[in-house]
């Protein structure tokens, strides 16, 4: 008869016989596409991984750009309003100062008009004093005359003189 102590011997390495086969037919049939399936979905998600960090860092470095760019154009824009202000002010400038050397100008004119005016008015008023004592003179010499004779004659004189004027 049979010992139990043998049955279960060979019984137990018959089992790790089999466990052993089984591993290897698992191993070459279901564990190997198994991990080369999970290889190559490992390395799907790495690549996937890597690309969205790729699109990241450039997405970063984009917008880094068009910051710069927005700041750029009103840095542009502030200096533009800036020379705007400066040449408007200079202009202002340049008008003031072009009217002040017309205002002057015109001030010089007119002084000059002025002399020019008093001096034919002096010249005038010469002649007519000088036709004046010409007449006076005329008109002493043609009689002689007292003290009141020839203050009524200044004053006709005068009048006559004045009506001329």
């Amino acid at each position: 008869m049979f010992d139990i102590t043998e049955i279960e011997w060979l019984n137990a390495v018959y089992q790790i016989a089999a466990f052993f086969v089984l591993l290897v037919l698992l191993k070459k049939y279901a564990f190997g596409p198994v991990m080369d399936m999970m290889e190559k979905r490992e390395k799907h998600v790495a690549d996937q991984i890597a690309t969205a960090e790729k699109n990241r860092e450039e997405s970063e470095k984009y917008l880094k750009e068009q910051r710069d760019a927005v700041q750029g154009a009103r840095e542009e824009a502030k200096e533009i309003v800036e020379n705007s202000k400066k040449m408007s002010e200079q202009q202002a400038a340049d008008i003031v100062k072009s009217a002040r050397l017309e205002s002057d100008r015109m001030k010089e004119a007119a002084k000059q008009e002025i002399q020019t005016e008093k001096a034919q008015a002096i010249s005038a008023l010469r002649e007519q004093v000088s036709t004046l004592s010409v007449l006076v003179a005329a008109k002493v010499i043609e009689k002689e005359l007292d003290e009141q004779e020839q203050e009524r004659l200044i004053q006709e004189t005068l009048r006559e003189v004045g009506d001329d004027l």
